[in-house]
């Protein structure tokens, strides 16, 4: 019973107080800005409850009966606590991080409305064990999106967001085909009844298209570099904490632990994620944007995830796993320091900084701390994590794939470097672009709390590796899994 409270509670705290901070803010806006921060920790809290549930081994599922014939139906297991932590813990430093950050903006109170939705939906979706129910949470997402990246309202901003809204609604349009497919072959929307369900590659390729257009994967990445019209908090949400992780979840949940592909969807399904991984970091390279140049790097980085996921063995997994926390960790600190600098300079162009370690030297220094861990720098958490995706795309047979995704990792220390050089060090190349200060003592906090969790997140990196045993271990239904990072040594 304490099980399935907490599970109700991590998904049904955000989702409906997200609808009182509305109410609350008409009171008083410290006591809004304090009761978000309250919603997301609460948030954390109750996810983090559910750690004893995923290290039983045994996978938990509750119901609520509806009327009709239908149940909400929440499973509990490896992977859903381990998305729920990793997304809710960085949600919440982020919605910290809006307090300084968009105090002086117009419509607030929707914006805290739909940051605390967004994350409700988020916990709504991983816990969710029937595909309609994923769906609903889905859509719940890309309307928060849409609201949040249209925030500042002028023509070339609500043109931008129109287009995230259309491609991932679109995508969802196919991928909600799949489905469809999937219920004729089964007779059920129940994830845990289609294990092992044979799929055919029709059903996989529409379903892969909602995945990778929600996860701004190739050919459907552009919206996500356009996305950066938005606030940066809620860019770094949509890199870092909830946005693209709901299609790597997506992918994870249906098709490594529910359906049994063919080794032919498998291997384009890696070659895609290869594909988007190298056609982005090269874009990378050549933009002076500050958060385009990270929203490319976003698109890349989980490229790299989606290939340990289609090696489809346990390193690959495990490893893809452990890459959605260290890269949300890394990405988060990166977004967020682009806010601090941006308030700080008045602009976005990298071509036009300089000099700025004096001015910013905490900003300066998290940078280059999630910078490594990006690159995958040891002792940083994302060496760990981008070593063990490597080793499983190698271990599924695909060595070409390897080297490629290697080649990757060089462009992504190349474009991410060239971005600190050009921001921080030498002088400044345009005197009328300068900073006195770091900004608001909360963002640069988060910011530095990111870049120090993406260190420890390395030298403690046993203890995010047990939950992703865990996770392996119920995504392969293999209890025989103990110890992947040790398979690695």
């Amino acid at each position: 019973m304490g099980w399935e409270f907490a599970v109700w509670a991590t998904v049904l705290v955000p989702l409906l107080g997200s609808f009182t901070l509305p109410l609350v803010g008409l009171a008083s806006k410290p006591l809004r800005n304090a009761w978000a921060v309250v919603l997301g920790a609460a948030t954390v809290g109750f996810a983090c409850s559910l750690l004893p549930a995923a290290f039983s081994g045994e996978t938990h599922v509750f119901n609520a009966a509806m009327g009709l014939g239908m149940e909400l139906t929440l499973v509990v297991d490896g992977l859903s606590v381990f998305m729920a932590i990793a997304s809710s813990l960085i949600s919440t430093l982020i919605i910290v991080y809006s307090l300084g950050y968009i105090k002086d903006y117009h419509y607030q109170q929707e914006y805290f409305l739909m940051v605390v939705l967004f994350l409700g939906a988020m916990m709504g979706l991983v816990f969710s064990a029937n595909l309609i129910l994923m769906y609903v949470f889905w859509e719940i997402t890309g309307i928060c999106s849409w609201r949040l990246i249209g925030f500042f309202r002028d023509r070339e901003t609500v043109v931008k967001a129109d287009k995230a809204f259309l491609t991932t609604f679109g995508g969802a349009v196919f991928m909600l085909a799949g489905f469809a497919i999937l219920y004729a072959q089964s007779g059920t929307f129940n994830l845990l009844e289609m294990r092992g369900l044979p799929v055919s590659g029709l059903a996989v390729a529409l379903i892969a298209a909602g995945i990778f257009a929600k996860s701004a994967t190739l050919p459907f990445h552009t919206w996500l570099p356009d996305a950066g019209v938005a606030p940066t908090p809620v860019t770094a949400l949509l890199h870092a904490a909830v946005l693209v992780k709901i299609g790597v979840y997506a992918f994870a949940r249906i098709f490594n632990y529910t359906l049994a592909l063919s080794a032919e969807s498998q291997q384009w399904l890696m070659v895609f994620g290869l594909l988007s991984a190298m056609v982005a970091a090269a874009a990378a390279l050549w933009d002076t944007n500050i958060k385009r140049i990270l929203a490319y790097s976003t698109i890349s980085q989980i490229g790299y995830i989606f290939m340990g996921l289609a090696a489809f063995n346990t390193v690959g997994i495990g490893g893809a796993i452990l890459f959605i926390l260290m890269h949300g960790l890394a990405k988060g600190g990166l977004f967020l320091a682009a806010g601090v600098i941006e308030h700080g300079t008045g602009t976005k162009d990298i071509t036009r900084m300089g000099g700025l370690f004096q001015a910013m030297p905490v900003t300066a220094v998290a940078v280059l701390l999630c910078i490594f861990s990006i690159v995958g720098i040891p002792p940083l958490g994302g060496f760990f994590s981008k070593l063990m995706v490597i080793m499983g795309v190698v271990r599924s047979g695909n060595h070409a794939i390897a080297a490629l995704a290697m080649f990757t990792a060089l462009l992504t220390a190349v474009y991410l470097l060239r971005l600190f050089t050009l921001v921080f060090l030498g002088e400044a190349r345009d005197h009328t672009v300068h900073a006195h200060h770091e900004g608001t003592p909360s963002m640069v906090w988060v910011v530095a709390s990111l870049a120090v969790l993406s260190l420890l997140a390395g030298i403690l990196v046993q203890y995010p590796m047990d939950l992703a045993n865990i996770a392996v271990r119920d995504i392969l239904g293999n209890p025989a899994v103990r110890d992947i990072l040790g398979s690695v040594r």
